[in-house]
C-alpha cells in the first residue's frame, strides 16, 4: 500500500488563505440564513450560492468531473474553527441539528451542488442528508465508518444499491492522530481480457452493509419499518449483478468484498473476483485528510475505505462530514417520498 503526501496536482488544489476566508464567510453567512441542512429553501439555492465558492476550486472539481477519469481529487485549505465546531461526540444519535459545526455542513452541500445534487438514506443515520463520521465506542469492531479499531475494508459507497451515490465527499473537521482513508483506482490492464469479460456478466451478489440495518439507527416508526423492509428486500432478493459496467476498455466500478456472495460452484466468477481483488489492493493508496480538507471520490471510479485506529473517545477524535451525491436526482424518484425529498428508502 502506497502513502500519499497532498502537494498540488492535478488531484489536489490548495486554497490560497484568502480563497479559505472567503469560503468560511460564504458558509457563515448562510448558516444565519437557513434553519438546517434539510432547510427547502438551503436545497433549492445551492447553485445559486454554490457560484460564490472560490473561481479556482469550481473550475477544478468542473475539471474532475467532465474528464471522469481519476477516482479522486482533494481540495485542502479551508478554514476550520476549531473552538467553534466543539468537541468530537460519542455517538451522532441525540446530536444537536444544527449543530455548532451548521457552516461546514453547507459548505459540503454547496462543493456537492457543484457536482449534482445531495441525498441521503432513510435507512442511515436516521435519515440525516448530511451524516457524521467519528468512533463510536460500541462499534471499535464493526465494518461501519464510525468503527475503528477494524480495518473498514474497501468498498464502493452503497454498493448493493442501484441507485448509490456518484460521488461521495468527505470534510475532515479535525483528524489530529493522522488517521488515513484508502481509496484506489482499477488499472484495467493488468486484468486479463477473459477476466475481464467475466467481471462484465451478472455473476456476483451483493447485500446490503451493516450502516443501513435498524440496529445501526433509532427511528422505528411504522413507515421507517417500511423502508428498512425494503433494504431486506435487496438482501433476500439475491439478484446478482455485475462488478463492472460502462466502457469494457474503460469500465466503472460496483464491489464491496467484504458484504458480497459468489456461488462457490462458480469457479470463473471466484477466479476473476480474486484478480479484480488483487489489482485493486495493489493501487491502494493511504490519504491522509488534514483539518480543513475535503476529498471528492468517483464513486464509479475508485473504492474507499478507511485504516484501523485507536480511538480515545476524548472529545479530540478524528470528525469527518460526510454526503453522497447523484448527478441524476429523478432516477430514485420510485424510492423517495416526494419529488422534494433527497432520502431514498
Amino acid at each position: 500500500m502506497r502513502s500519499s503526501s497532498a502537494e498540488a496536482s492535478d488531484e489536489v488544489a490548495i486554497l490560497t488563505p484568502a480563497e479559505a476566508k472567503a469560503a468560511a464567510e460564504l458558509a457563515t453567512s448562510l448558516a444565519q440564513r437557513y434553519s438546517s441542512v434539510d432547510d427547502e429553501d438551503l436545497l433549492c439555492d445551492l447553485p445559486f450560492h454554490a457560484s460564490k465558492l472560490p473561481l479556482r476550486a469550481q473550475r477544478f472539481l468542473r475539471r474532475f468531473a467532465l474528464a471522469d477519469r481519476r477516482g479522486f481529487c482533494i481540495v485542502k485549505g479551508h478554514v476550520m474553527d476549531a473552538a467553534r465546531i466543539g468537541p468530537t461526540p460519542a455517538d451522532w444519535r441525540g446530536m444537536a441539528r444544527p449543530g455548532p459545526e451548521f457552516p461546514e455542513e453547507i459548505l459540503l452541500l454547496l462543493y456537492a451542488a457543484l457536482l449534482g445534487e445531495p441525498f441521503g438514506w432513510v435507512t442511515q443515520q436516521d435519515g440525516h442528508l448530511v451524516h457524521n463520521t467519528f468512533p463510536i465506542k460500541e462499534h471499535e469492531y464493526e465494518q461501519l465508518g464510525s468503527g475503528s479499531r477494524e480495518l473498514l475494508t474497501w468498498h464502493t459507497e452503497d454498493a448493493f444499491h442501484p441507485y448509490r451515490g456518484d460521488y461521495l465527499i468527505l470534510a475532515s473537521l479535525r483528524n489530529p492522530d493522522r488517521v488515513a482513508t484508502t481509496v484506489a483506482e482499477l488499472d484495467v490492464s493488468a486484468l486479463s481480457p477473459e477476466d475481464l469479460g467475466l467481471l462484465f456478466q451478472e455473476r456476483f451478489r451483493i447485500v446490503p452493509d451493516e450502516s443501513h440495518r435498524p440496529g445501526n439507527n433509532s427511528s422505528v416508526s411504522a413507515s421507517d419499518r417500511r423502508r428498512f423492509a425494503n433494504i431486506e428486500r435487496l438482501t433476500t432478493d439475491h439478484r446478482p449483478v455485475a462488478v463492472l459496467f460502462g466502457s469494457p476498455t474503460d469500465p466503472y466500478l460496483r464491489l464491496d468484498p467484504y458484504f458480497m456472495e459468489i456461488p462457490e460452484e462458480d469457479l470463473d466468477a471466484n477466479r476473476a473476483f480474486r484478480a479484480l481483488v488483487e489489482v485493486i489492493d495493489r493501487n491502494l493508496r493511504n490519504i491522509v485528510l488534514e483539518q480543513g480538507d475535503f476529498l471528492f471520490v468517483n464513486n464509479h471510479r475508485a473504492v474507499h475505505g478507511r485504516a484501523p485506529f485507536t480511538a480515545r473517545y476524548d472529545g479530540t477524535d478524528r470528525w469527518l462530514k460526510r454526503v453522497n451525491v447523484t448527478t441524476d436526482l429523478r432516477k430514485s424518484r420510485d424510492m423517495r417520498a416526494t419529488a422534494a425529498s433527497r432520502l431514498i428508502g
